[in-house]
Protein backbone atom coordinates (compact mmCIF):
# COMPACT_ATOMS: atom_id res chain seq x y z
CA UNK A 1 0.00 0.00 0.00
CA UNK A 2 1.96 2.93 -1.30
CA UNK A 3 0.40 6.39 -1.05
CA UNK A 4 1.61 7.25 -4.50
CA UNK A 5 5.20 8.15 -5.14
CA UNK A 6 7.02 7.23 -1.97
CA UNK A 7 10.52 7.48 -3.26
CA UNK A 8 13.13 9.45 -4.97
CA UNK A 9 11.75 8.96 -8.41
CA UNK A 10 13.01 8.72 -11.95
CA UNK A 11 9.94 7.49 -13.75
CA UNK A 12 9.81 8.04 -17.45
CA UNK A 13 12.72 6.00 -18.74
CA UNK A 14 11.69 2.91 -20.71
CA UNK A 15 13.35 0.80 -19.56
CA UNK A 16 15.52 2.45 -16.94
CA UNK A 17 18.76 0.48 -17.09
CA UNK A 18 21.12 -0.27 -14.23
CA UNK A 19 24.21 1.93 -14.61
CA UNK A 20 27.10 0.32 -16.48
CA UNK A 21 30.12 0.38 -14.18
CA UNK A 22 33.74 -0.08 -15.19
CA UNK A 23 37.28 1.06 -14.46
CA UNK A 24 39.90 0.48 -11.76
CA UNK A 25 38.06 2.55 -9.13
CA UNK A 26 34.97 0.42 -9.64
CA UNK A 27 36.98 -2.79 -9.43
CA UNK A 28 38.54 -1.68 -6.15
CA UNK A 29 35.11 -0.77 -4.77
CA UNK A 30 33.74 -4.20 -5.69
CA UNK A 31 36.73 -5.82 -4.03
CA UNK A 32 36.03 -3.91 -0.81
CA UNK A 33 32.36 -4.93 -0.97
CA UNK A 34 33.37 -8.58 -1.33
CA UNK A 35 35.77 -8.35 1.60
CA UNK A 36 33.16 -6.67 3.78
CA UNK A 37 30.55 -9.31 2.98
CA UNK A 38 32.96 -12.19 3.59
CA UNK A 39 34.11 -10.74 6.90
CA UNK A 40 30.50 -10.45 8.10
CA UNK A 41 29.47 -13.85 6.76
CA UNK A 42 26.98 -12.39 4.28
CA UNK A 43 26.90 -14.90 1.45
CA UNK A 44 23.17 -14.85 0.74
CA UNK A 45 20.93 -11.80 1.20
CA UNK A 46 17.17 -11.50 0.67
CA UNK A 47 15.49 -8.23 -0.27
CA UNK A 48 11.78 -7.56 0.17
CA UNK A 49 10.39 -4.85 -2.11
CA UNK A 50 6.86 -3.75 -2.95
CA UNK A 51 7.70 -3.11 -6.61
CA UNK A 52 10.35 -4.30 -9.02
CA UNK A 53 12.33 -2.18 -11.48
CA UNK A 54 10.34 -3.76 -14.33
CA UNK A 55 7.05 -2.59 -12.82
CA UNK A 56 5.33 0.05 -14.99
CA UNK A 57 5.12 2.32 -11.92
CA UNK A 58 8.75 1.84 -10.86
CA UNK A 59 10.59 4.93 -9.70
CA UNK A 60 13.65 5.96 -7.77
CA UNK A 61 13.14 3.52 -4.91
CA UNK A 62 13.19 0.62 -7.35
CA UNK A 63 16.22 1.99 -9.18
CA UNK A 64 18.01 2.41 -5.84
CA UNK A 65 17.27 -1.17 -4.74
CA UNK A 66 18.15 -2.72 -8.09
CA UNK A 67 21.43 -0.84 -8.43
CA UNK A 68 22.57 -1.80 -4.93
CA UNK A 69 21.50 -5.42 -5.52
CA UNK A 70 23.47 -5.58 -8.78
CA UNK A 71 26.62 -4.23 -7.12
CA UNK A 72 26.30 -6.63 -4.21
CA UNK A 73 25.85 -9.47 -6.68
CA UNK A 74 28.96 -8.37 -8.57
CA UNK A 75 30.84 -8.56 -5.28
CA UNK A 76 29.86 -12.21 -4.92
CA UNK A 77 26.76 -11.96 -2.72
CA UNK A 78 23.84 -14.16 -3.74
CA UNK A 79 20.94 -11.67 -3.74
CA UNK A 80 17.28 -12.61 -4.09
CA UNK A 81 14.65 -9.88 -4.37
CA UNK A 82 11.02 -10.76 -3.63
CA UNK A 83 8.40 -8.43 -5.02
CA UNK A 84 4.91 -8.25 -6.51
CA UNK A 85 3.84 -9.21 -10.02
CA UNK A 86 5.03 -6.94 -12.80
CA UNK A 87 2.95 -6.98 -15.97
CA UNK A 88 4.74 -8.81 -18.78
CA UNK A 89 7.56 -10.08 -16.56
CA UNK A 90 8.18 -13.73 -15.58
CA UNK A 91 7.66 -14.88 -12.01
CA UNK A 92 11.35 -15.70 -11.65
CA UNK A 93 14.18 -14.07 -13.57
CA UNK A 94 17.74 -12.78 -13.22
CA UNK A 95 18.86 -9.19 -13.61
CA UNK A 96 22.48 -8.06 -13.46
CA UNK A 97 23.50 -11.00 -11.31
CA UNK A 98 20.67 -11.12 -8.78
CA UNK A 99 17.45 -13.14 -8.73
CA UNK A 100 13.99 -11.56 -8.83
CA UNK A 101 10.92 -13.48 -7.62
CA UNK A 102 7.65 -11.77 -8.55
CA UNK A 103 4.73 -13.49 -6.85
CA UNK A 104 1.40 -12.19 -5.52
CA UNK A 105 -0.35 -8.92 -6.22
CA UNK A 106 0.05 -5.42 -4.83
CA UNK A 107 -1.30 -6.27 -1.37
CA UNK A 108 -0.82 -10.02 -1.04
CA UNK A 109 2.89 -9.64 -1.69
CA UNK A 110 3.37 -8.59 1.94
CA UNK A 111 2.13 -11.78 3.66
CA UNK A 112 3.31 -14.04 0.83
CA UNK A 113 6.88 -12.72 0.84
CA UNK A 114 7.02 -12.96 4.64
CA UNK A 115 5.70 -16.53 4.65
CA UNK A 116 8.09 -17.59 1.87
CA UNK A 117 11.04 -16.22 3.81
CA UNK A 118 9.88 -17.87 7.02
CA UNK A 119 9.60 -21.23 5.26
CA UNK A 120 12.88 -20.85 3.39
CA UNK A 121 11.24 -21.89 0.13
CA UNK A 122 13.97 -20.36 -1.99
CA UNK A 123 16.97 -21.08 0.18
CA UNK A 124 18.50 -19.88 3.41
CA UNK A 125 19.78 -16.36 3.97
CA UNK A 126 22.49 -14.67 6.00
CA UNK A 127 20.85 -11.24 5.96
CA UNK A 128 17.55 -9.55 5.15
CA UNK A 129 16.84 -6.13 3.65
CA UNK A 130 13.27 -4.87 3.94
CA UNK A 131 12.31 -1.91 1.78
CA UNK A 132 9.53 -0.09 3.63
CA UNK A 133 7.79 1.76 0.83
CA UNK A 134 4.48 2.88 2.29
CA UNK A 135 3.32 -0.29 4.03
CA UNK A 136 6.01 -2.35 5.83
CA UNK A 137 6.54 -6.12 5.65
CA UNK A 138 6.73 -6.23 9.48
CA UNK A 139 9.98 -8.21 9.38
CA UNK A 140 10.72 -7.71 13.13
CA UNK A 141 7.71 -9.94 13.89
CA UNK A 142 8.88 -12.95 11.89
CA UNK A 143 12.44 -12.62 10.58
CA UNK A 144 15.30 -14.23 12.49
CA UNK A 145 18.89 -13.20 11.93
CA UNK A 146 20.55 -9.98 10.75
CA UNK A 147 18.22 -7.49 9.10
CA UNK A 148 17.97 -3.84 8.14
CA UNK A 149 15.12 -1.70 6.83
CA UNK A 150 15.32 0.96 4.14
CA UNK A 151 12.87 3.77 4.86
CA UNK A 152 13.33 6.67 2.48
CA UNK A 153 10.99 9.19 4.08
CA UNK A 154 7.91 9.78 6.22
CA UNK A 155 4.68 9.61 4.21
CA UNK A 156 2.48 11.72 6.50
CA UNK A 157 -0.05 13.70 4.45
CA UNK A 158 0.63 11.57 1.37
CA UNK A 159 -1.83 9.00 2.69
CA UNK A 160 -4.69 11.50 2.60
CA UNK A 161 -3.65 12.77 -0.84
CA UNK A 162 -3.99 9.43 -2.60
CA UNK A 163 -6.18 6.98 -0.67
CA UNK A 164 -9.81 6.87 0.51
CA UNK A 165 -10.21 8.29 3.98
CA UNK A 166 -10.42 4.97 5.86
CA UNK A 167 -7.43 3.43 4.07
CA UNK A 168 -5.52 6.67 4.51
CA UNK A 169 -6.22 6.65 8.23
CA UNK A 170 -5.08 3.03 8.46
CA UNK A 171 -1.86 3.72 6.57
CA UNK A 172 -1.07 6.74 8.70
CA UNK A 173 -1.83 4.82 11.91
CA UNK A 174 0.44 1.94 10.93
CA UNK A 175 3.26 4.27 9.89
CA UNK A 176 3.12 6.66 12.81
CA UNK A 177 1.95 4.50 15.72
CA UNK A 178 2.38 0.77 15.10
CA UNK A 179 5.49 0.27 12.97
CA UNK A 180 7.95 2.56 14.82
CA UNK A 181 7.47 0.51 18.01
CA UNK A 182 7.94 -2.79 16.14
CA UNK A 183 11.09 -1.55 14.36
CA UNK A 184 12.70 0.09 17.39
CA UNK A 185 15.53 -2.49 17.46
CA UNK A 186 15.99 -2.70 13.67
CA UNK A 187 18.72 -0.65 11.97
CA UNK A 188 17.07 1.86 9.63
CA UNK A 189 18.71 3.26 6.49
CA UNK A 190 17.43 6.49 4.98
CA UNK A 191 18.73 8.73 2.21
CA UNK A 192 19.36 12.11 3.82
CA UNK A 193 20.04 13.84 7.11
CA UNK A 194 16.84 15.84 6.77
CA UNK A 195 14.78 12.67 6.46
CA UNK A 196 16.60 11.19 9.43
CA UNK A 197 15.46 14.18 11.49
CA UNK A 198 11.85 13.53 10.45
CA UNK A 199 12.11 9.82 11.28
CA UNK A 200 13.42 10.74 14.72
CA UNK A 201 11.16 13.72 15.42
CA UNK A 202 7.92 12.55 13.76
CA UNK A 203 8.03 8.75 14.12
CA UNK A 204 10.07 8.48 17.29
CA UNK A 205 12.98 6.40 16.05
CA UNK A 206 16.17 6.57 18.07
CA UNK A 207 18.78 8.63 16.24
CA UNK A 208 21.39 5.94 16.89
CA UNK A 209 19.26 3.45 14.94
CA UNK A 210 18.88 5.59 11.82
CA UNK A 211 21.74 5.54 9.31
CA UNK A 212 22.09 7.93 6.37
CA UNK A 213 23.39 6.59 3.06
CA UNK A 214 22.89 8.91 0.09
CA UNK A 215 21.99 7.53 -3.36
CA UNK A 216 24.46 7.59 -6.21
CA UNK A 217 24.32 9.00 -9.72
CA UNK A 218 24.53 7.02 -12.94
CA UNK A 219 27.94 7.81 -14.52
CA UNK A 220 26.19 8.53 -17.82
CA UNK A 221 24.89 11.84 -16.43
CA UNK A 222 27.57 14.29 -17.55
CA UNK A 223 27.66 17.78 -19.10
CA UNK A 224 27.84 17.82 -22.87
CA UNK A 225 26.67 20.00 -25.72
CA UNK A 226 25.11 23.46 -25.73
CA UNK A 227 22.22 24.74 -23.65
CA UNK A 228 18.90 25.39 -25.29
CA UNK A 229 18.87 28.73 -27.10
CA UNK A 230 15.53 29.51 -25.45
CA UNK A 231 15.08 29.44 -21.65
CA UNK A 232 14.21 25.83 -20.82
CA UNK A 233 12.93 24.49 -17.47
CA UNK A 234 12.68 20.71 -17.03
CA UNK A 235 10.91 18.71 -14.33
CA UNK A 236 10.87 14.92 -13.92
CA UNK A 237 8.61 12.74 -11.81
CA UNK A 238 5.57 10.53 -11.66
CA UNK A 239 2.39 12.48 -12.33
CA UNK A 240 0.91 11.82 -8.90
CA UNK A 241 -0.42 14.16 -6.20
CA UNK A 242 2.69 14.25 -4.00
CA UNK A 243 4.74 15.79 -6.83
CA UNK A 244 2.31 18.76 -6.99
CA UNK A 245 2.95 19.44 -10.65
CA UNK A 246 -0.19 21.56 -10.74
CA UNK A 247 1.69 24.03 -8.52
CA UNK A 248 4.66 24.00 -10.87
CA UNK A 249 2.41 24.56 -13.90
CA UNK A 250 0.87 27.60 -12.19
CA UNK A 251 4.33 28.98 -11.45
CA UNK A 252 5.59 28.36 -14.99
CA UNK A 253 2.57 30.11 -16.50
CA UNK A 254 3.37 33.19 -14.42
CA UNK A 255 7.08 33.02 -15.25
CA UNK A 256 6.15 32.83 -18.95
CA UNK A 257 4.65 36.30 -18.67
CA UNK A 258 8.08 37.62 -17.67
CA UNK A 259 10.03 35.44 -20.11
CA UNK A 260 8.06 35.15 -23.37
CA UNK A 261 10.62 32.77 -24.91
CA UNK A 262 10.30 30.27 -22.03
CA UNK A 263 9.83 26.57 -22.78
CA UNK A 264 9.13 23.88 -20.21
CA UNK A 265 9.01 20.08 -20.21
CA UNK A 266 7.52 17.84 -17.51
CA UNK A 267 8.70 14.24 -18.01
CA UNK A 268 6.83 11.27 -16.57
CA UNK A 269 3.58 9.36 -16.49
CA UNK A 270 0.89 8.89 -13.86
CA UNK A 271 -2.81 9.03 -13.15
CA UNK A 272 -2.83 12.83 -12.79
CA UNK A 273 -1.86 13.29 -16.43
CA UNK A 274 -5.36 14.17 -17.65
CA UNK A 275 -5.73 16.81 -14.93
CA UNK A 276 -2.42 18.41 -15.93
CA UNK A 277 -3.32 18.32 -19.61
CA UNK A 278 -6.58 20.11 -18.80
CA UNK A 279 -4.75 22.68 -16.67
CA UNK A 280 -2.22 23.37 -19.42
CA UNK A 281 -5.01 23.67 -22.00
CA UNK A 282 -6.95 26.11 -19.79
CA UNK A 283 -3.81 28.25 -19.51
CA UNK A 284 -3.32 28.10 -23.29
CA UNK A 285 0.20 26.82 -22.68
CA UNK A 286 0.29 23.79 -25.01
CA UNK A 287 2.68 25.46 -27.45
CA UNK A 288 5.47 25.91 -24.89
CA UNK A 289 4.76 23.54 -21.95
CA UNK A 290 4.88 19.87 -22.94
CA UNK A 291 4.15 16.55 -21.25
CA UNK A 292 6.07 14.01 -23.37
CA UNK A 293 5.29 11.12 -21.02
CA UNK A 294 7.89 8.40 -20.98
CA UNK A 295 11.25 9.14 -22.53
CA UNK A 296 14.37 7.08 -23.10
CA UNK A 297 17.42 7.41 -20.90
CA UNK A 298 19.29 9.22 -23.65
CA UNK A 299 16.41 11.66 -24.13
CA UNK A 300 16.28 12.35 -20.40
CA UNK A 301 20.01 13.04 -20.23
CA UNK A 302 19.75 15.32 -23.26
CA UNK A 303 16.95 17.29 -21.58
CA UNK A 304 19.01 17.76 -18.44
CA UNK A 305 21.97 18.96 -20.49
CA UNK A 306 19.94 21.47 -22.51
CA UNK A 307 17.89 22.78 -19.58
CA UNK A 308 18.68 26.11 -17.98
CA UNK A 309 17.10 24.90 -14.75
CA UNK A 310 15.48 21.78 -13.30
CA UNK A 311 12.49 22.31 -11.01
CA UNK A 312 10.57 20.34 -8.41
CA UNK A 313 7.43 21.30 -6.50
CA UNK A 314 7.20 17.98 -4.63
CA UNK A 315 5.77 17.74 -1.12
CA UNK A 316 7.76 14.66 -0.03
CA UNK A 317 11.03 13.16 -1.26
CA UNK A 318 13.57 10.78 0.17
CA UNK A 319 16.35 12.61 -1.63
CA UNK A 320 15.56 14.30 -4.94
CA UNK A 321 17.39 12.05 -7.35
CA UNK A 322 16.32 14.02 -10.40
CA UNK A 323 17.98 17.07 -8.87
CA UNK A 324 21.38 15.44 -8.44
CA UNK A 325 21.19 13.76 -11.84
CA UNK A 326 20.57 17.15 -13.41
CA UNK A 327 23.39 18.55 -11.26
CA UNK A 328 25.74 15.95 -12.73
CA UNK A 329 24.80 17.43 -16.12
CA UNK A 330 25.71 20.90 -14.74
CA UNK A 331 22.11 22.06 -14.39
CA UNK A 332 21.10 23.86 -11.17
CA UNK A 333 17.74 23.38 -9.47
CA UNK A 334 14.85 25.32 -7.98
CA UNK A 335 12.88 23.12 -5.59
CA UNK A 336 10.63 23.10 -2.57
CA UNK A 337 12.27 23.26 0.83
CA UNK A 338 11.44 19.77 2.08
CA UNK A 339 13.38 16.89 3.60
CA UNK A 340 15.47 15.30 0.87
CA UNK A 341 15.61 18.40 -1.30
CA UNK A 342 17.38 20.16 1.57
CA UNK A 343 20.26 17.70 1.22
CA UNK A 344 20.23 17.27 -2.56
CA UNK A 345 20.59 21.07 -2.99
CA UNK A 346 23.19 23.27 -1.34
CA UNK A 347 20.90 26.29 -1.07
CA UNK A 348 22.27 29.38 -2.77
CA UNK A 349 25.19 27.39 -4.20
CA UNK A 350 23.87 24.56 -6.41
CA UNK A 351 20.29 25.83 -6.60
CA UNK A 352 17.51 27.47 -4.62
CA UNK A 353 15.03 26.15 -2.07
CA UNK A 354 11.61 27.81 -1.85
CA UNK A 355 8.72 27.73 0.61
CA UNK A 356 5.78 28.88 -1.49
CA UNK A 357 4.40 29.26 -5.00
CA UNK A 358 5.39 32.94 -5.06
CA UNK A 359 8.94 32.06 -4.03
CA UNK A 360 9.04 29.39 -6.74
CA UNK A 361 8.06 32.00 -9.33
CA UNK A 362 10.59 34.48 -7.99
CA UNK A 363 13.50 32.03 -7.89
CA UNK A 364 12.83 30.76 -11.43
CA UNK A 365 12.54 34.33 -12.68
CA UNK A 366 15.74 35.51 -11.02
CA UNK A 367 17.87 32.62 -12.19
CA UNK A 368 16.59 32.78 -15.75
CA UNK A 369 17.62 36.44 -15.83
CA UNK A 370 20.98 36.13 -14.06
CA UNK A 371 23.14 34.16 -16.49
CA UNK A 372 26.34 34.58 -14.46
CA UNK A 373 24.83 33.32 -11.21
CA UNK A 374 23.14 30.45 -13.01
CA UNK A 375 26.44 29.36 -14.56
CA UNK A 376 28.23 29.55 -11.20
CA UNK A 377 25.52 27.36 -9.72
CA UNK A 378 25.82 24.97 -12.64
CA UNK A 379 29.54 24.52 -12.03
CA UNK A 380 29.04 24.08 -8.30
CA UNK A 381 26.26 21.55 -8.91
CA UNK A 382 28.46 19.51 -11.25
CA UNK A 383 31.35 19.45 -8.77
CA UNK A 384 29.13 18.47 -5.85
CA UNK A 385 27.37 15.74 -7.85
CA UNK A 386 30.73 14.09 -8.55
CA UNK A 387 30.80 12.99 -4.89
CA UNK A 388 27.70 10.78 -5.21
CA UNK A 389 28.51 7.29 -6.53
CA UNK A 390 26.50 4.09 -6.52
CA UNK A 391 29.56 2.18 -5.33
CA UNK A 392 29.59 4.33 -2.18
CA UNK A 393 25.85 3.74 -1.74
CA UNK A 394 26.27 -0.03 -2.06
CA UNK A 395 29.14 -0.01 0.44
CA UNK A 396 27.34 2.21 2.94
CA UNK A 397 24.21 0.06 2.96
CA UNK A 398 26.24 -3.14 3.23
CA UNK A 399 28.18 -1.70 6.18
CA UNK A 400 24.93 -1.35 8.14
CA UNK A 401 23.85 -4.91 7.34
CA UNK A 402 27.35 -6.20 8.14
CA UNK A 403 27.25 -4.49 11.54
CA UNK A 404 23.90 -6.16 12.21
CA UNK A 405 25.37 -9.53 11.18
CA UNK A 406 28.35 -9.15 13.51
CA UNK A 407 26.10 -8.11 16.40
CA UNK A 408 23.88 -11.11 15.75
CA UNK A 409 26.84 -13.50 15.74
CA UNK A 410 27.93 -12.19 19.14
CA UNK A 411 24.49 -12.56 20.71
Amino acid sequence: MDPGGCSPSIPGAVPYEIPAFSGPDHDRAIGKLGDLAADAGLRRVSMLAWRDLDDPEAGGSELHASTVASLWAEAGIEVTMRTSYAAGSPQVSWRDGYRVIRKAGRYLVFPRAAFSEMMGWHGARDGLVEIWNGMPFFSPLWAEGPKVTWLHHVHAEMWQMTLPSRLAALGDFVESKVAPHLYRRTPIITLSESNKRELVDDLGFKASRVNVVTPGIDPRFTPRGPRSERPLVVAVGRLVPVKRFELLVEALVEVKQRHPALEAVIVGEGYRRDDLVAQIHAAQAEDWLSLPGRVTDDELIDLYRRAWLVASSSLREGWGMTITEAAACATPAVATRIAGHSDAIDAGVTGELVDSRDELVGALDELLVDHGRRERMADAARRRAAGFTWEATAHGTLEVLAAAARAHSRS
